[in-house]
């Protein structure tokens, strides 16, 4: 029997973030008419002024689990700046009045990769401090690496730094489409890399590097779900959609991975 559980990011919103941004009740409601038992939101989405109740309370209300809180940083110097550190601690407390949820890392990507060295280990020491307050408040977190041009992990050489110097209370969170982006397999990263894999992101990508909607692209995505299933893993894997047809209607994009989900991918590991 498989433990493996779908969710939904809310990252096709964000494509158009200024209709959305701040209407969690209804990314929540549309998520969870589309089949999804989880919701990951990422924390600009909720909006200036939002509360751990104001987060919890819509959740509840529509029967849907907070997979995770996507906590997105620049995190570029050896330490958090303040309000670095501040919007750290805010979705560190949030998150722990939430039972099984986690909060997932993520950097913005800068202009370029100069001084990739000294940028990667930043960003290493930066997650770790945000890891080691989240555990001593009972969140576990992730990290999730990306693939535009300015990311500082986003080669095959790079995930092999990040791995080997990633604390051990740090998940690692493999994103099908930034890997493919940054011109990796997929499932071959996924497999080596297996024993630090607690979250899984989902996107699809043409072989032009434009992302795809799911299930259109050449990412064999039924497959990595399937090895996964094979593996034990018992995390959340999360469904988005950043093709053009998710900006011009996200509604639709999430509607049409929540049957993705219950058509083809729940088929596989069942």
């Amino acid at each position: 029997m498989t433990h493996i559980r779908f969710a939904c990011q809310t990252y096709s919103w964000q494509l158009t973030i200024d209709a959305y941004r701040g209407r969690l009740e209804h990314m929540i409601s549309v998520s969870a008419k589309a089949g999804f038992a989880g919701l990951e939101p990422e924390v600009v989405m909720l909006g200036d002024d939002w509360t751990a109740s104001g987060l919890r309370s819509p959740l509840a209300d529509h029967g849907v689990r907070l997979a995770a809180l996507c906590l997105v940083e620049d995190w570029s110097g050896p330490r958090e700046t303040e309000v670095e550190a501040a919007e750290a601690d805010k979705a560190i407390e949030a998150v722990a009045g939430i039972d099984g949820a986690i909060i997932n890392l993520c950097q913005y990507p800068g202009l370029n990769r100069a001084n990739l060295r000294t940028r990667q280990d930043n960003l290493l020491s930066c997650v770790d401090a945000v890891s080691a307050r989240a555990a001593a408040a009972g969140v576990h977190c992730t990290f999730h690496p990306n693939s535009p041009a300015g990311s500082v992990f986003r080669t095959d050489a790079d995930y092999e730094y990040l791995l080997a110097n990633l604390p051990e209370r740090i998940g690692f969170t493999p994103d099908l489409g930034h890997l493919a982006k940054g011109g990796m397999d997929p499932m071959d990263v996924v497999s080596r890399h297996r024993d630090r894999v607690d979250h899984v992101h989902v996107k699809d990508m043409h072989a032009d590097g434009s992302w795809a909607r799911t299930g259109e692209g050449i990412i064999d995505i039924p497959a990595i779900t399937k090895f996964l299933a094979g593996t034990d893993f018992a995390g959340w894997i999360v469904l988005e959609d950043e093709s053009p047809d998710a900006e011009a209607n996200p509604d639709q994009a999430v509607t049409r991975n929540g049957a993705y989900v219950r058509d083809v991918l729940e088929a596989v590991i069942n």
